[in-house]
């Protein structure tokens, strides 16, 4: 559901009914309240209640709605014409969330020093490195959050991202970005984490490991192993692949968009140990991966 359709449903609440208009007839959300749960009608530009919509909204929609209402309103970022997702409202809500908590100053910090670009934090917070393009309103509420005036627009991006610490034993190189919000557990137990940013891997051809092993944490998925583990394999020879242990999902269950059947003839065996050739093979014949940050990064190292 979109903002429209959440203050429409709301709406309908308050006051019994709602005008009709081109989001309304299209969604989904309130589609399955009029089909399938008998809960909404309509005539030819009116959406209003049935017996029982109220005991529904209040059980399954209200506490939500009040508490991103709260939200976008402390932000500033409630507007008569805002369309964000509800899923664009939770990224933000945990941004926040990140930001009042400190976790994320030290990535706030490399944003600003390396001049990070819209596809990169697209990739940090978001689905991937396009979702935030031609997404104004959007871009502007990640900015205002993360507390950063600008961010550049470019598309070759040659820095990587690096949560320090005092005295590493060794270095992981993350897949996605979450780890590296997580600052107190890693340095704490002398972890230095690096972010290149997914497949742009380009940049791993100028990097020093200053002697310290090197590990790969991933998503357990086509497109963590058999892409980017392997180009990152090529660019570090001495890195190391960590073995997951976090939770298996269903891929068609997620709506995830890496799918095995591109595996075909690709064999990366030799790059990986007899367990991680048994997860593998399981996930495959499972139709399952892994998501990286479902992981215990600490007990994988």
């Amino acid at each position: 559901m979109n903002w429209i359709e959440l203050k429409a449903l709301n709406n309908l609440y308050k006051n019994g009914e709602v005008k009709l208009n081109d989001t309304l007839t299209h969604s989904g959300e309130i589609n399955f309240l009029r089909n399938s749960l008998g809960k909404l009608d309509t005539t030819h530009d009116r959406i209003y209640v049935l017996e029982g919509f109220s005991e529904t909204y209040e059980k399954d929609y209200l506490e939500k709605y009040q508490t991103y209402e709260a939200f976008l309103s402390e932000s500033g970022f409630l507007k008569p014409q805002l369309r964000f997702e509800e899923e664009d409202i939770e990224r933000l809500m945990g941004i926040k969330m990140d930001m009042d908590s400190g976790d994320l100053a030290p990535l706030r910090e490399q944003i600003i020093k390396n001049e990070a670009t819209v596809r990169i934090v697209s990739l940090m917070f978001f689905k991937n490195e396009k979702y935030l393009l031609r997404k104004e309103a959007l871009i502007d509420a990640v900015k205002t959050l993360l507390q950063i005036e600008k961010l550049a627009d470019d598309k070759d991006q040659q820095y990587k991202y690096v949560l320090e610490c005092i005295n590493p034993k060794c270095i992981i190189l993350c897949e996605n970005v979450d780890f590296l919000k997580r600052p107190t557990l890693f340095r704490a137990n002398n972890i230095e984490l690096w972010f290149a940013g997914g497949k742009n891997v380009k940049k791993l051809d100028y990097i020093d490991t200053r002697g310290l092993p090197i590990y790969y944490s991933c998503d357990w998925d086509y497109d963590g192993l058999f892409i980017i583990y392997s180009l990152v394999k090529k660019k570090i020879p001495t890195i190391q692949l960590l073995t997951p242990n976090g939770i298996y999902k269903g891929i068609e269950e997620t709506e995830h968009t890496s799918k095995w059947s591109n595996v075909k003839d690709q064999n990366i065996d030799a790059l990986l140990n007899s367990k991680q050739i048994e997860i593998l093979d399981e996930l495959i014949k499972n139709d399952q991966w892994i998501i990286e940050e479902s992981n215990n990064l600490i007990d994988m190292i």
